[in-house]
């Protein structure tokens, strides 16, 4: 990333790729936060399976929401104040998780950590896009690395110092923490509002009939069904599959992550020397292959094998489609990122809840055929869309 100011521009790229970084570490927290603690919430507040599923809607709600507003807002009236306000409700919803003395307190301070949390996914994404001209996809997949590590440090942080019930002052400072992030967005210069002479309607509602971002939509919503696939439906696979204890699987998990992160980390630096079309082919295949190994396997190694191919074959979905997304829709980057997003979310959350009801009848390793056959077919999407891609260049672009 680099450090000068550019000349026709006010801000410091670095500064804001990291003012990024910080926010998209925050989502991550946001994202495990509330699965680290529900047990002990629901001993807390002795509430059942279904009331902690209605407290865990509260949190998808929020981040649709968050999703949906954060587009155009950013368009109309830049990254600062929609930035500063997300966190601003991350933090009250963090400490209203942590002292809420009712259940429906509970679920409006989740509700606020999803809200602000889907507004700063989008925005940080749709950020770092418009900061990395020429290596978007580059500069996604070092953001990426920044959910990972917020994603990973709260089970790993909470395991090692929660006991119990007593998640109430370690949740709290989580929540003074993300003071941090706050003050270092308020303190430096951002990009200004892309429309700030007035919002243009009738072009952003030309984006919603967009054949080429409906597919790109599409691809995420593959994209994203697949990852929650993995993080919610694996644990119960190697349980069931290999005969591991709960406890070893959520372990075994991990891998997954890892694979993640290590392979975004490493495109990071790739994807300023290779085409992002053929990082994702070449990821994209890696998945295939890794889940195959994972559907196969009768060992624990076979199977983490699998996963960690599985982790890094997924790395390049969201960083190389954004960086398509704001190549081509520069002008309304904001509206876009929230178009696409949404119908990632959709994805995330119709994918988990028909494999498992497809594992119903036929069981969890026949259901996982799903992922490499999703994964075959984004490979044939993405090679449509390229077919696209001058025509569709050349139209939305502003003149």
């Amino acid at each position: 990333m680099k450090t000068e100011v550019h000349p026709d521009t006010d801000f410091n790229r670095t500064h804001v790729f990291v003012a990024a970084c910080l926010g998209m570490f925050m989502f991550g927290v946001v994202m495990t936060m509330l699965g680290t603690i529900l047990p002990s919430v629901m001993d807390r507040f002795d509430i059942d399976l279904s009331g902690a599923g209605s407290v865990i809607a509260q949190l998808s709600a929020g981040i649709l929401t968050g999703s949906l507003v954060f587009g155009p807002v950013v368009d109309r009236y830049g990254y600062r104040p929609l930035l500063s306000l997300a966190m601003v409700l991350v933090i009250v919803g963090l400490e209203g998780i942590a002292f809420a003395s009712s259940v429906v307190l509970l679920r409006t301070a989740v509700f606020l950590i999803g809200f602000g949390g889907g507004m700063i996914n989008g925005a940080t994404n749709a950020l770092v896009a418009d900061i990395s001209e020429g290596e978007r996809s580059a500069g996604l997949s070092l953001l990426g690395v920044s959910y990972g590590i917020g994603a990973f440090s709260i089970p790993f942080l909470f395991g090692l110092l929660v006991q119990g019930s007593t998640y109430v002052l370690p949740v709290a400072v989580v929540g003074a923490v993300a003071i941090v992030p706050l003050a270092y967005m308020l303190a430096i210069r951002v990009p200004q509002p892309k429309q700030a002479q007035g919002f243009p309607v009738r072009e952003s509602m030309k984006l919603v009939r967009e054949a080429t971002l409906a597919l790109f939509g599409l691809m995420l919503f593959i994209q994203s069904g697949i990852e929650m696939t993995v993080g919610n439906w694996t644990t119960s696979f190697l349980a069931g599959e290999l005969g591991l204890d709960t406890s070893d699987a959520a372990f075994y998990l991990s891998s997954y992550l890892l694979g993640m992160m290590a392979a975004r980390l490493i495109m990071g630096t790739a994807l300023k020397h290779v085409s992002p079309a053929h990082v994702l082919h070449a990821c994209l295949g890696l998945g295939f292959v890794g889940a195959v190994l994972l559907i196969l396997a009768h060992t624990i190694a076979v199977a983490v094998t699998g996963l960690v191919l599985l982790g890094a074959g997924l790395a390049a979905g969201f960083p190389v489609v954004l960086g398509y997304v704001g190549d081509y829709y520069t002008r309304l980057s904001g509206t876009a990122f929230s178009i696409v997003l949404v119908m990632a979310l959709a994805g995330g959350s119709l994918f988990p809840l028909g494999i498992g009801t497809l594992g119903e009848v036929i069981g969890l390793r026949a259901s996982f055929t799903v992922i490499p056959v999703s994964l075959a077919f984004m490979a044939i999407l993405f090679g449509v869309i390229m077919r696209r891609g001058t025509s569709v260049r050349s139209r939305v672009q502003p003149t």
